[in-house]
């Protein structure tokens, strides 16, 4: 091999030995720069429960389930409600009937039988009236009847006369109609009856456990047949969206940390695939280091909470996962 030969090659060696130098180098160095975290994920949980109490009669969903929003996720048994619903629904057919009865007056074929009542005792009253006369003319001029027998024919006439009336009485009212009293009176009624059916259907409806937006059933707590009610959840709901990591940042770092700085996290499961956060919230105040911090040196030190946000499209973060964060300087 000649000597340029042997010139080019070891140039090559040195070129490639620099190379592997300042690589390791700039590792290093990039290594040394990235601040580094150890946290926990963190999702927010939503208790879901019945507003009424009653016995659940269907549960729809199991954990772990991606549910949609509005979705139906369990229902209470509604047979006593539904009931009730029934009898208010019957009564409020007949107060409109009232009502409109009220409103429309009375028909002229019942009016006609009034007239024709008055008519029947007034001549009723009239015959009475013409029998006390003659008996009393007998009384008075040849004592023929006793008075025992002419009070009766008094007293007929009397009550023949009171029909009379009361028969006129009911004939102006019927053609006059309803008093403004009545008929102000039945259609409160029938508002009440409206209002509590009204009452009722809502009732039914909050019978059924929706989802209040979209996510994963993380816990089922109940099942068919158990007593369920607004002190009670039924299930834990992570809903869809961001989740963050936890992590204690001491004050010595925090002035390298803001709102909006872009982080890396590290999962075990990824094998050292990023997933990429940033910043969403840092504590005001201080504490002292919670006890599940991993690293030796910031457990006696002062820190403040931070919140990593993360877009977890891929649902890969679980609650209580740990994790490593790691941002460039």
């Amino acid at each position: 091999m000649g000597t340029g030969r042997k010139k080019l090659l070891l140039l090559v060696v040195l070129l490639i030995a620099a190379g592997g130098i300042y690589f390791g180098w700039q590792q290093s160095r990039t290594e040394k720069d990235a601040m580094t975290f150890y946290g926990n994920v963190d999702v927010k949980e939503v208790s879901l429960a019945f507003r009424q109490s009653d016995r659940i009669s269907e549960i729809l969903v199991e954990e772990g389930q991606q549910v949609s929003k509005g979705q139906v996720l369990a229902k209470l048994d509604t047979k006593e409600l539904e009931l009730q619903l029934l009898k208010l629904q019957a009564e409020q057919q007949g107060q409109n009937s009232n009502v409109a009865k009220l409103h429309n007056g009375n028909r002229s074929e019942d009016i006609a039988k009034a007239r024709e009542r008055v008519r029947q005792m007034q001549s009723s009253r009239d015959h009475a009236q013409g029998l006390y006369e003659r008996k009393l003319d007998i009384f008075n001029s040849v004592a023929g009847i006793s008075q025992q027998e002419l009070d009766n024919s008094y007293h007929d006439f009397e009550a023949k006369e009171a029909a009379l009336a009361e028969a006129e009485a009911n004939l102006q009212e019927m053609i006059a109609g309803a008093r403004i009293e009545d008929v102000q009176g039945a259609e409160a009624k029938l508002k009440s009856i409206d209002a509590e059916i009204q009452r009722l259907q809502y009732l039914i409806t909050q019978c059924e456990l929706t989802a209040p937006e979209a996510g994963i059933i993380r816990s089922r707590l109940l099942e068919p047949g158990d007593m369920a009610g607004p002190n009670k959840p039924v299930f834990k709901l992570s809903p869809q969206g961001k989740k963050w990591i936890k992590i204690y940042v001491p004050e010595t770092k925090l002035a390298e940390i803001y709102e909006g700085k872009e982080a890396k996290i590290f999962i075990d499961s990824q094998q050292g695939k990023a997933i990429t956060g940033q910043v969403g919230y840092i504590s005001e105040t201080a504490e002292f280091t919670p006890k599940n911090v991993q690293t030796e040196e910031l457990r006696t030190d002062l820190v403040y909470e931070v919140h990593i946000m993360v877009d977890d499209e891929d649902n890969l973060l679980r609650m209580g996962m740990p994790a490593t964060v790691k941002f460039e300087e």
